[in-house]
């Protein structure tokens, strides 16, 4: 569409890029390689030169995730204490953060993590078993996220409004945010979807404009590259 727009006029069509970013790290990264900031960067390049986004004039990235769990707790079983602000999963995660804000045009809204308590690992209480022998190392924190569907949901409905873009490009998988990809339609803008190939409901496919093929490539990962 915006090839065939009047140049003046394509300065004036703009889009947000909204990124879940715990739904990114499952995709592009894995727990014993998580995901880094070549990986984000490259994404965000192949998301950009998209012939459905290349002609149009990008307002802001919002990245949207948990800070790090700080604090310690006492690990049930004797298990002793972990310190959650120590754990190579927080550090990947501060210089992650830290990247991020320092890239051009990105804003990142930040969650927060809380401990809920602790929970049987998957795969180690027994079915059919009605004693159950357990040991420090099959119990694992229960950590919970806050606040980050809800500040999606509140930028969609902020920059529809007040008409910072015409279209918004949601990268997510989660069917939660329905109601404000129906919001932001129904406001006059037009909602993109990222999935990268993760099977989603077909109520998103339904209130979506268009479905942008981002899948996973070798291209997307810099170690593949490198290879």
């Amino acid at each position: 569409m915006g090839s065939t727009l009047p140049a003046y006029w394509r300065l004036l069509v703009s889009y947000a890029v909204l990124i879940d970013g715990g739904f990114l790290k499952r995709k592009l990264g894995t727990p014993r390689e998580p995901m880094t900031l070549e990986h984000v960067e490259l994404f965000i390049d192949r998301l950009r030169s998209h012939p459905a986004l290349a002609s149009e004039r990008l307002h802001r990235i919002y990245w949207y995730d948990a800070h790090p769990l700080e604090g310690s707790a006492q690990r049930p079983l004797n298990g002793g204490k972990v310190d959650f602000s120590r754990t190579s999963l927080a550090q990947s995660s501060h210089k992650l953060f830290q990247g991020l804000c320092a890239l051009p045009y990105v804003s990142v809204r930040r969650g927060e993590l809380v401990l809920r308590g602790w929970r049987i690992r998957q795969g180690k209480l027994p079915a059919h078993e009605n004693a159950v022998t357990l040991e420090a190392g099959d119990i694992e924190p229960n950590i919970q996220q806050k606040g980050v569907d809800m500040r999606i949901g509140l930028d969609i409905a902020s920059l529809t409004m007040k008409r910072h873009v015409n279209t918004i490009v949601l990268v997510t998988g989660d069917s939660d945010f329905v109601p404000a990809m129906k919001f932001a339609r129904r406001e006059g803008a037009q909602l993109f979807l990222v999935t990268l190939g993760h099977p989603v409901r077909q109520l998103m496919i339904e209130h979506a404009d268009l479905l942008l093929d981002l899948t996973p490539t070798a291209d997307a990962n810099p170690q593949a590259n490198a290879a």
